[in-house]
């Protein structure tokens, strides 16, 4: 490092370059910029007016000044006549004069002994030295036998009667109408006839092919398809029996 610093070129004086600065950018549009904001922008125009009105010291902001203020108070008009009272005013005087010959002792009397005496407000008390309480009340007292409706059958439950006793004759005369459809029917002796050489024909004919199946099953689907048409025609067989030993049969309507 020292001998890379040490060199006979460092002992040359060395002219210092000073970077040159590029010129300074100018818009093309300046001047016209300059025109446009002296002729439409004139000095402070923003700002406000140079002068502004003083304030006079007489308007000074006083207290409770911005606070709101009530309307002004109304005088009763009638605030001097009173209610009418009930009772007799403190200026009132009684009608002097006046008299009445009416025994007010016997009147009332007579009405004590005539009157009929009052019923006690019937109670009833939740101990033998309970408080009382009104028995009305109380819902002991069996109000509901006193209605108008009292035992009648409400409209609901007739109406609700009347749609279960229809729905259940619907379903009855839907049963009874499958059931017909289901019926049993019986065969004619035609029909008989016809099913029994039918039955014969058929048994003949997987006979037949019975009869064509090779001397030697040496494979798994000639077995499977040996014991299919036995099977065909043992099924056979039996329903010819049953038709031959009945005279009658009765079948399903489906």
């Amino acid at each position: 490092a020292q001998c890379a610093q040490e060199s006979i070129y460092n002992l040359l004086p060395r002219l210092e370059e000073k970077p040159v600065k590029p010129p300074r950018y100018i818009s093309t549009f300046r001047p016209s910029v300059k025109r446009e904001v002296e002729k439409n922008k004139a000095r402070c125009k923003t700002m406000g007016p140079a002068k502004v009105a003083v304030p006079s010291p007489k308007n000074f902001l006083q207290k409770h000044s911005k606070e709101p203020k009530l309307p002004a108070r109304k005088k009763e008009q009638d605030s001097k006549k009173l209610p009418a009272l009930s009772v007799p005013r403190r200026t009132d005087h009684p009608v002097m004069g006046i008299q009445s010959k009416k025994n007010f002792i016997n009147t009332n009397a007579v009405a004590a002994i005539t009157g009929l005496p009052k019923k006690p407000q019937p109670i009833y008390v939740d101990r033998r030295q309970g408080d009382k309480y009104l028995l009305e009340t109380s819902g002991l007292v069996p109000k509901y036998i006193k209605k108008k409706d009292y035992g009648v059958t409400p409209k609901y439950v007739t109406q609700r009667n009347k749609e279960m006793k229809r729905a259940q004759k619907e379903y009855e005369a839907g049963i009874l109408e499958h059931l017909k459809k289901r019926a049993m029917k019986q065969l004619s002796d035609e029909e008989r006839r016809s099913l029994l050489q039918g039955l014969k024909k058929n048994w003949e004919e997987v006979y037949r092919e019975f009869q064509g199946l090779s001397v030697e099953i040496d494979t798994i689907p000639k077995k499977i398809y040996k014991e299919k048409l036995e099977s065909q025609m043992k099924q056979l067989e039996h329903d010819i029996e049953v038709i031959e030993k009945h005279k009658v049969i009765y079948i399903a309507n489906e």
